[in-house]
């Protein structure tokens, strides 16, 4: 793994130079997508960016935990949780990087 993490005003930049926008103008479209996409789940509404992944929220119901250390059962409220899911496109694009990542480290 390469160790570098992907910022907003990384997304920001790269609009910059691939749109042409402003610095500022990227950096706020960037915040209305954001904002879109948090606001949808929020509603509890499924996002699905095409060749990339779905959001959803699913309703979790009360179930029954242990704590590992002591070994005492304890209920788990219900709850929202979110969850991600990869498309396959990009599942195959994560693992042709990583078997073109893999034959650079061999040679």
């Amino acid at each position: 793994m390469s160790g570098k993490t992907i910022t907003r005003a990384d997304l920001a930049e790269a609009v910059f130079r691939k749109v042409g926008l402003s610095r500022t103008e990227s950096a706020e479209l960037v915040e209305m997508v954001i904002d879109e996409v948090c606001s949808a789940i929020v509603r509890g509404d499924s996002v699905k960016l095409s060749s990339f992944a779905t959001f959803q929220v699913r309703d979790k119901k009360e179930r029954i935990g242990r704590n590992p250390k002591t070994g005492e059962e304890v209920p788990i409220s219900p709850r929202r949780v979110m969850t991600f899911k990869a498309s396959n496109v990009l599942k195959n694009r994560v693992l042709k990087g990583h078997l073109a990542r893999k034959g650079k480290a061999k040679s």
